[in-house]
């Protein structure tokens, strides 16, 4: 079609300009999967949608990404369009997916870009996490697609913590437990989202200390909606007619006050048959003390 015969199409408003070069056949406002189409196009050959972008295909995003990003091979060069971000790969032909369209990185490789992306490691984690708790790869894939890449931000942060999610960890908070709370202290090794039967049905629980009867909760969210709030308890009142004794934790018990988090469940763990005393994880920490004055209060409640 010549450039005339393009432009009356434009003039006469039957066809849009979306980029230089791409055009939509219509006048109406394009669907987001148009829009993603024609930034690829305008991207010329080989190129793929990739990281936030592919993360809204996978639905490993909750919203849209406000700006599209593409993946070209490293050997070319092309002028971005407005809204579209451009990157380059020495290795895009093999951290494409083979069938699905539009083009689109890889889960694992969108992950992995994802996290090089991230400024701080709990946001290369949480997406790593979120991408396995939502089905969508395992952390063994994700490790096999570290080994491909020479560059990798946070990787041996990321190729631990995928032990952990491996293992049972699914959130940052349940991973700061582990290396700030339980680990640091030696505290009995819990089990990670333990299976337990009830009357309404199976519950998954953060942490049970199951030879001793004690479930540690943990709760990222910093306020609960009211029937969040009777769910939980709900759930751990079905827990306890089981003979099983929970204690909650947030951010701040776990961040900020992990040596009296570990000197509370120390003591409870005491109570319930553990005959250890945990470590103290640097000369300031209060954990020894705090499980200390917790036993001695419990023994000061039992009956002569």
């Amino acid at each position: 079609m010549s450039a005339d015969a393009i432009a009356w199409r434009v003039n006469a408003e039957r066809w849009r300009t979306l980029w230089p070069g791409v055009y939509l056949a219509s006048s109406g406002e394009p669907s987001r999967e148009a829009t993603l189409w024609a930034a690829m196009r305008s991207a010329g050959a080989g190129a793929a949608l990739s990281h936030q972008t592919a993360a809204e295909l996978f639905k490993l995003a909750d919203e849209p990404s406000s700006l599209i990003h593409i993946t070209i091979p490293e050997s070319r060069r092309v002028r971005a369009g407005a809204g579209i971000v451009v990157h380059r790969s020495s290795r895009l032909a093999g951290a494409v997916h083979p069938t699905l369209l539009p083009p689109r990185t890889r889960i694992e490789e969108t992950v992995l870009d994802l996290a090089r992306q991230a400024a701080e490691f709990d946001a290369a984690f949480n997406v790593a996490c979120a991408a396995c708790q939502r089905g969508l790869t395992k952390p063994e894939f994700l490790a096999a697609a570290m080994v491909e890449r020479k560059k990798m931000r946070w990787r041996a942060e990321l190729r631990e913590a995928l032990g952990e999610v491996g293992s049972g960890v699914h959130s940052m908070l349940e991973y700061r437990y582990l290396h700030l709370v339980e680990r640091p202290h030696r505290l009995p090794t819990a089990e990670r989202q333990a299976r337990v039967a009830i009357s309404a049905g199976n519950r998954y629980l953060d942490n049970l200390y199951d030879g001793y009867r004690l479930c540690v909760e943990l709760d990222g969210l910093q306020t609960h909606q009211e029937e969040r709030r009777w769910q939980d308890q709900r759930r751990v009142n079905a827990i306890a007619v089981r003979g099983i004794l929970t204690l909650r934790y947030g951010w701040n018990d776990v961040n900020n006050s992990p040596c009296q988090t570990a000197g509370e469940i120390a003591a409870l763990l005491n109570r319930q048959g553990w005959p250890g005393t945990v470590r103290r994880c640097a000369p300031a920490c209060t954990a020894q003390a705090v499980q200390a004055r917790y036993r001695g209060i419990s023994r000061a409640d039992r009956p002569a």
